[in-house]
């Protein structure tokens, strides 16, 4: 299956031999700088069911509200992961396209908080909220 992205996507920009597996991952830029990583769904990234792992749906929630939630400051805060909340509420099939929004609520100076959203054919099939320890602010 053609992982092939939608017009404006483009492979994302950092990746690791974790992402390399379970990718690709692709992302665009909006007009406000903002971001929207995105993914095709591959008959790798299913279940014995056939639709989309939740394991693989939760990975792409971490990655957007990670990337976005560092990238929305300058300079950049160095984030790890301390907790990510999530809820299915649907599904992804092999072939399907999937986006993930995210929404920074607020990077303070020891936390940082966000919400996700994975959209699919124009429903949103999974919500992931995350809080972040911040350790330091990346050199600029």
């Amino acid at each position: 299956m053609d992982p092939t992205p939608p017009d404006g996507f483009q492979p994302l920009f950092r990746s690791s031999p974790f992402l390399d597996h379970n990718g690709p991952f692709f992302y665009r830029t909006s007009e406000d700088g903002t971001f929207v990583v995105g993914l095709r769904i591959q008959p790798k990234h299913a279940n014995g069911r056939g639709v989309a792992h939740g394991g693989l749906l939760m990975t792409m929630c971490d990655i957007a509200l990670g990337y976005r939630t560092t990238r929305s400051r300058t300079p950049a805060p160095m984030l790890t992961t301390a907790s990510v909340t999530t809820d299915f509420a649907g599904s992804a099939k092999i072939g399907d396209w999937v986006e993930a929004h995210v929404d920074v609520h607020k990077v303070g100076g020891r936390l940082a908080f966000a919400n996700c959203y994975l959209v699919c054919n124009g429903e949103r099939i999974v919500h992931a909220s995350a809080v972040f320890a911040r350790t330091g602010d990346r050199a600029p």
